[in-house]
């Protein structure tokens, strides 16, 4: 298991095709404590990602896992019931997609998740309801389609910060879209806990890829 630190990278899934899911599920068994698994239904963003049923049939232990499901859905309330089915951990809903973030937020805790909001890059952080565990911040457009850091979302972390200290919240920051060995060191240095990372884990050596990634965030760690 890596060295753990004040911030955690979370591996993410995004694939259409289950097999494809299962096999990164794959290489990082024994790696991290966390995966996140993105999920879409060609509404919030074109395309869709297989059924997160499947989960249950991967060739893995359900329990080798934290599970985070990052619901990019319509009306992701409607589907936290799925969300209990493949034993997630933490499930976070896009605002966007929502009727009412507080009954989305209610249900989940109630149900026993983890729970977060998530903000698209270019949407405009709202109100945080107080039961919210976890804000996260796309670092860049959401979607299949890669793209860079968005250089905004620093002021976004700064702006979640504040809200965090003048309301006496306790929610954590997550940033997910665009993270990679160039930008971790700052993100950490602006407040993120959470990194969710795609590419710059599974593209190339996983194993190598993580102990970079880790090494940057022990080594300002120290600083």
């Amino acid at each position: 298991m890596l060295v753990k630190s004040k911030m955690t990278i979370i591996p993410t899934i995004f694939d259409k095709d289950y097999r494809e899911a299962e096999k990164k599920l794959e290489m990082v068994k024994g790696l991290v404590k966390w995966v996140q698994f993105d999920v879409t239904d060609n509404v919030f963003t074109p395309g869709k990602t297989f059924e997160l049923e499947l989960l249950g049939k991967f060739g893995i232990e359900m329990t080798d896992f934290l599970y985070d499901i990052h619901l990019m859905v319509k009306e992701p309330i409607k589907w936290l019931e799925k969300c209990l089915f493949v034993n997630a951990s933490r499930v976070i809903g896009q605002v966007e997609m929502m009727d009412n973030i507080d009954n989305f937020v209610k249900k989940s805790k109630d149900i026993g998740f983890e729970t977060g909001i998530a903000y698209d890059w270019d949407t405009k952080i709202g109100k945080i309801p107080r039961e919210v565990d976890l804000v996260l911040l796309m670092g860049r457009k959401a979607g299949f389609v890669s793209s860079t850091l968005e250089n905004g979302v620093f002021e976004k972390i700064e702006k979640l910060i504040k809200i965090r200290e003048s309301d006496f919240l306790e929610f954590r920051i997550g940033i997910d879209g665009g993270v990679n060995l160039e930008n971790i060191h700052e993100l950490k240095i602006s407040g993120a806990d959470f990194v969710y990372c795609g590419g710059a884990v599974f593209n190339g050596n996983v194993k190598n890829n993580l102990e970079l990634l880790q090494k940057k965030i022990d080594d300002d760690c120290k600083n």
